[in-house]
């Protein structure tokens, strides 16, 4: 008799479910819930970037594409990060992809096993840190802490647990949910100790140009330091600097080397990104450094809201951090993060994100996305006050 369970493979069985969904979905489209929870923009992707969209439709460019991506898109991220970073960067390097997560899941299938050791920065965004479990890796986590009241990381904890087993380290910065950021001097000390022990560097850099210190243009990156032969890839997206969440469209920078076997997981994957995003992105990319860098004032601004409004209430702590477009807060006397954001939801309607969703380290803390209108975020700031008050 042949076994008549239906029934996925037990490691995909086995993933956390996103508990960020689980609060948005039971609240989404209520009327009267201020959405606070997913990390997006509440205004739509600029009119010029649409428009390129709509000029590929109406000229009927609605066939395949390169696996890679299409040379003038690929040639204008190559440009746009050689500028960005003051580094030559070969269009053959760059990969265009079906959105900074399948970037990610492009990288981890290129390069782990099952049983490698995989150790990850954390809390960090739940879709990363599952990702590998697919694959029948294994993840270890370092957490950041608090250090004078801003998040920090123990560089030296970390280099302790990338042993030479270690296949992967996953960096996100600046990260979500924290908004912490690696500096230079972290940057040269990890890639040193990979370098040495043959280890991958699979740095998300999704929020690099959301950054709050105006003399930086980005935040660090290890491809200021990229030399032939290292074993880092680097992946982005088009979603949070140019608002174009929705058009799910990003890209990777790889060791050249590594193009053709990820040509060929991008065809079994989703084979090709549709042509008028890849217009819209090529736009983006080259005309949009205004709105990269209106988008930059308003969260510097809406942060500002929030941290005050935030502090200006007993019993709420919130660490300083350097960059993305959160703020990672804690309520003394709430544990469950999850029970937590229920209770805002069906108590106040303020929507947001348990921090139990970004792993054991979030737990007893919430994340505000602050990328949206001062209004909206000066209703949301009231309504917890609500909250506490009762």
């Amino acid at each position: 008799m042949f076994d008549t369970a239906v029934e996925a493979r037990p490691a995909v069985r086995a993933l956390s479910s996103s508990l960020i969904r689980e609060v948005a979905n039971a609240a989404m489209g209520t009327s009267d819930v201020l959405p606070f929870w997913f990390g997006e923009s509440d205004t739509p992707t600029p009119q010029f970037i649409r428009d390129a969209a709509a000029d590929s439709l109406s000229r009927g460019e609605t066939f395949y594409s390169q696996n890679l991506g299409r040379p003038y898109l690929r040639e204008a991220i190559a440009t746009y990060q050689g500028e960005l970073r003051g580094r030559t960067v070969a269009p053959e390097r760059v990969l265009a992809v079906g959105s900074g997560m399948s970037g990610l899941q492009i990288a981890l299938q290129l390069l782990l096993s099952p049983g490698d050791r995989v150790v990850a920065v954390t809390p960090l965004w739940p879709n990363i840190s599952e990702a590998p479990l697919i694959l029948g890796a294994n993840v270890d986590r370092v957490p950041l802490s608090v250090s004078d009241g801003r998040w920090s990381l123990d560089v030296d904890k970390l280099l302790s647990a990338l042993t030479p087993d270690t296949r992967m380290v996953i960096i996100n910065s600046p990260n979500n949910p924290t908004g912490w950021m690696i500096d230079d001097e972290s940057i040269r000390a990890i890639l040193a100790h990979c370098r040495k022990h043959g280890i991958w560097i699979l740095a998300d850099e999704v929020y690099e140009r959301l950054v709050y210190d105006t003399a930086l243009r980005a935040a660090p990156s290890f491809m200021q330091h990229y030399e032939d032969g290292d074993r880092i890839i680097s992946v982005n997206s088009f979603s949070k600097a140019w608002s174009m969440t929705g058009w799910r469209i990003g890209w990777m920078v790889v060791p050249e080397a590594l193009a053709p076997d990820a040509t060929k997981l991008i065809e079994y994957n989703f084979s090709c990104i549709f042509e008028p995003t890849q217009r819209a992105a090529t736009v983006a990319i080259r005309e949009g450094e205004a709105e990269v860098q209106r988008m930059r004032t308003h969260l510097a601004r809406t942060r500002a809201l929030l941290i005050d409004g935030l502090r200006d209430m007993n019993r709420v702590s919130v660490p300083d951090a350097g960059g993305a477009m959160y703020a990672f807060l804690r309520i003394d006397g709430y544990e469950n993060s999850l029970e937590l954001a229920r209770r805002l939801v069906r108590e106040v309607g303020l929507g947001l994100a348990p921090g139990a969703a970004f792993g054991p380290e979030g737990e007893g803390w919430l994340r505000w996305c602050h990328a949206v209108s001062e209004d909206k975020l000066a209703d949301g700031i009231g309504r917890l006050r609500t909250f506490l008050r009762n």
